[in-house]
């Protein structure tokens, strides 16, 4: 381990090869990639030999925070009052923000700029009709791209079955696809959610589900989407699996977040 940086080692490959495999980890300040989530890849070449997740460290009580995408959920299970306008904003500003890192990852930045910029814009509490017609030109312009559906389709399948499985709800499971498929159903949540910028009726945490899902703090959305990344990123190329990672962007603020914690403690 020279200066403390892992060397390549033979080993056999998926074909019947032996090729040098390269340890990577990735994260858990990679740019573009969900803050604190380490994944230890195995590479031979370029392609993902195996994939772990580094478990989170539960942080004390003190020390934990609310995770700020699910902030009116937590506020709302707590007794809170918080209004469905304020829920579907947060959660189509986290679907925004979700959609830019992917853009990012695969090689978009100008629309990963205008998405950044309408998150920020719908966060400060933008009126529905100053947001509207930019919505209605990036949704337009990413969901008819065909250089990026070229570009993301037929990577990391996760179908409504495999995801129900693994626990996960939310985008995730109702894309029932690819990568492709998963960043179109952000779209899709955006323009539903557009309408509904300003509604103030109360808040139901068990009928408006949370950016990743429906919500339990005995059952983050994330963990399900954290547990489905190993058996998705074997056998795929690095650029790959990191637009795999980009696309089901799990959240790991949500497992150690307040709420959580307390849950955890009993």
């Amino acid at each position: 381990m020279p200066g403390g940086l892992p060397m390549a080692e033979p080993g056999a490959d998926r074909d019947g090869l032996t090729l040098d495999r390269l340890h990577l980890p990735l994260g858990p300040f990679l740019a573009d990639w969900p803050a604190g989530l380490t994944v230890r890849l195995v590479l031979q070449g370029d392609v993902v030999q195996r994939a772990d997740v580094d478990e989170l460290a539960r942080p004390s009580d003190d020390a934990a925070v609310e995770a700020f995408w699910v902030q009116p959920w937590l506020r709302a299970a707590s007794g809170e009052p918080v209004t469905v306008g304020e829920a579907v904003r947060r959660r189509a500003a986290a679907h925004l923000d979700s959609l830019g890192r992917l853009l990012a990852v695969a090689g978009w930045p100008a629309e990963a700029v205008r998405a950044g910029r309408l998150r920020d814009d719908l966060l400060s509490g933008a009126p529905r009709a100053a947001v509207a017609p930019r919505l209605e030109r990036l949704t337009r312009r990413v969901g008819r791209s065909r250089t990026l559906a070229w570009l993301t389709r037929g990577i990391g399948v996760v179908t409504a079955q495999k995801a129900r499985e693994a626990g996960a709800g939310g985008p995730a499971a109702r894309a029932d696809g690819d990568v492709t498929a998963r960043y179109r159903q952000w779209l899709a949540d955006i323009r539903h959610d557009l309408p509904r910028l300003e509604d103030p009726a109360p808040l139901d945490v068990a009928v408006e589900e949370s950016p990743r899902g429906p919500w339990s703090a005995e059952a983050p959305p994330s963990a399900a989407l954290i547990a489905l990344l190993p058996p998705l990123l074997e056998g795929a190329e690095l650029a790959a699996a990191r637009l795999v990672v980009a696309s089901l962007d799990p959240d790991p603020e949500e497992l150690v977040s307040r709420g959580v914690v307390e849950v955890a403690r009993g």
